[in-house]
Formats: C-alpha cells, sequence, structure tokens
C-alpha cells in the first residue's frame, strides 16, 4: 500500500487501558506484511499485536492493535478519493468529544493523495449487536443514547445532512457507479441504483424538525458497557438532519437483531407518540447509497 504523502495531525499518546470487542478478528502472524504506515504512526503502534477486522462491512481495512496494559488502538486506512470518508470521520470525532459524548479518541491523521489512515483509540465495552444485555436493556440503552445526542444544540454544528444535501450525494455515487448493488436489502436485490434513485426522488418527505443525528444508528454502532451507554463509533455520516435520520436506521437494526416486537418498545423509550412508518421508509431507502 502507497506511502501517504502528506500528515495532518497527531495527538498525545492515549493513557488509560481500553477495550472493546465489538470486532471479529484474526490474529496476524508477524511474519503477516503490514500496511507501509504514515512515519509519524510507527513509534504509537510499536510493539502491538495486529488484529485484522473481519466483520466490519465498510470500505476500508481496519486493524485492531493490542498490547498487554496499554490502550487497545483501531487503525483504519481507506483509498483516497472523491468518496472517502475519514476525512469527516475525524472531523466530526474531534466534534463529538468536544461536546463530551463518548466516541473513538482521535490519536493520529494522515490524509494523501493515494491512502488515509486513522488511529484511534478504541471505546470501552461491547456493541449492541454483540453485547448478552437483554433486549430491553438494549434499547433503552439505544434510544437514550440517541436522545442525548439528538438534544445537542444545531446551531453548534457544523455538519450538514439535510435531505438536500443526501440526495445529492446519494445521486453523485449513483452517477459514479461506486453503489454496490449486491449489497441491498433483500426486498430490493436484483435493481438498479439508477430505478432506486428514481424512486428516492419520488417519495422525498416534507422536512421535519431537525437534530444531530448520528447518521448510522444501528446497533453495532452503539456501544456499552456494564449495562450502561458507553460511546458511538462509526461517525463519519453525522450531522445535522430529521431525527428519522437515525429512527429509521434504529429500527431496521432492531428488526434485524432483535425482532419486531421490540420497535415500539424503542419509540415509546425515545418518546416518538406517533410514527411516521413513510419517513421510516425513506431514510432506509437512502441509506442504500451509502
Amino acid at each position: 500500500m502507497p506511502l501517504c504523502q502528506t500528515y495532518i495531525g497527531i495527538q498525545a499518546r492515549p493513557r488509560a487501558p481500553l477495550f472493546h470487542s465489538f470486532f471479529q478478528v484474526i490474529a496476524l502472524p508477524s511474519s503477516f506484511p503490514r500496511p507501509e504506515l504514515p512515519e509519524p504512526f510507527r513509534p504509537l503502534v510499536a510493539g502491538y499485536q495486529w488484529n485484522r477486522d473481519l466483520l466490519g462491512q465498510s470500505d476500508s481495512s481496519i486493524f485492531l492493535l493490542k498490547a498487554p496494559d496499554r490502550p487497545m488502538l483501531v487503525l483504519k486506512l481507506e483509498e483516497a478519493g472523491p468518496f472517502s470518508e475519514f476525512v469527516d470521520e475525524a472531523a466530526r470525532l474531534d466534534w463529538l468529544a468536544s461536546k463530551d459524548l463518548p466516541c473513538p479518541r482521535v490519536i493520529a491523521r494522515a490524509f494523501g493523495a493515494e491512502t488515509n489512515w486513522l488511529l484511534l483509540q478504541a471505546v470501552q465495552g461491547t456493541d449492541l449487536a454483540s453485547t448478552t444485555l437483554s433486549p430491553k436493556d438494549q434499547i433503552v440503552i439505544l434510544a437514550d443514547a440517541l436522545k442525548q445526542l439528538h438534544a445537542l444544540d444545531i446551531a453548534n454544528c457544523p455538519f450538514d445532512h439535510r435531505i438536500e444535501e443526501r440526495i445529492a450525494i446519494a445521486k453523485a455515487r449513483t452517477q459514479a457507479g461506486v453503489i454496490d448493488e449486491s449489497d441491498f436489502d433483500e426486498t430490493r436485490l436484483g435493481r438498479t441504483a439508477a430505478d432506486l434513485f428514481a424512486e428516492l426522488q419520488a417519495h422525498v418527505p416534507q422536512p421535519g424538525e431537525l437534530v444531530v443525528t448520528h447518521g448510522d444508528a444501528c446497533l453495532p454502532n452503539i456501544i456499552e458497557k456494564n449495562g450502561r451507554f458507553s460511546g458511538f463509533i462509526d461517525c463519519s455520516r453525522l450531522g445535522v438532519a430529521d431525527p428519522y435520520q437515525d429512527i429509521a436506521l434504529a429500527c431496521r437494526s432492531i428488526v434485524h437483531n432483535l425482532g419486531e416486537e421490540w420497535v415500539q418498545p424503542f419509540l415509546t423509550r425515545y418518546g416518538l407518540d406517533k410514527d411516521d412508518s413513510e419517513k421510516r421508509d425513506f431514510y432506509c431507502l437512502l441509506d442504500e447509497f451509502f
């Protein structure tokens, strides 16, 4: 992998040992070739055991770095390009941390012409798709975490993810041919991205209230530790949007992981008096483009 040429920033070494268990990993032997790291990253990861994450569904490569009595780190790399996400993710993690909401801490970052890199300090705990907590406890943590995020002042959030902005990006991704049509939800398999985009444009809902949303509020992206909310991960799509951006994907994830019967308890805990199924359908359709 080509060495990234432009180094952007590095932060202090992590202090407290942290760990998490929401990855499916394979340990890499010392003989396994590692990517050629940007120079400033090398002392930060010296002495760590490398593990490759096999669970993530993104286009990036993810490595978990472990060492005795040291924090677990997450090393992420992606091909640089018009639709790469690490610049967005780093900016959003910095902003979210400034609001005292738990999330991975950016230890180092490097953005270049060919490759982008992020080195993160892992969040403690287990994701809600992997936890042994009861479904009731899971939906309480999920609903309360989203309420906390949605309560932030949108005037202080510089990231615009309103419908018009997201549709424009969906159109650009469709025209660029980067949509993985084999990854569509089961009910949409066999259709083209262009076909789905036409459907998306025909069903744009009326604008509603605006809140700070996570953007991909599925159970694997919410972390718990000892039965309490521990942090958000995969925050590259965080931004100001309709709360249904999160509600829709949360409900879809609940159905997949816990069962349809837990959707209404989640909505009740969140405080939604009247569900809008058409908005939920729209935001699930919009998610096919990302």
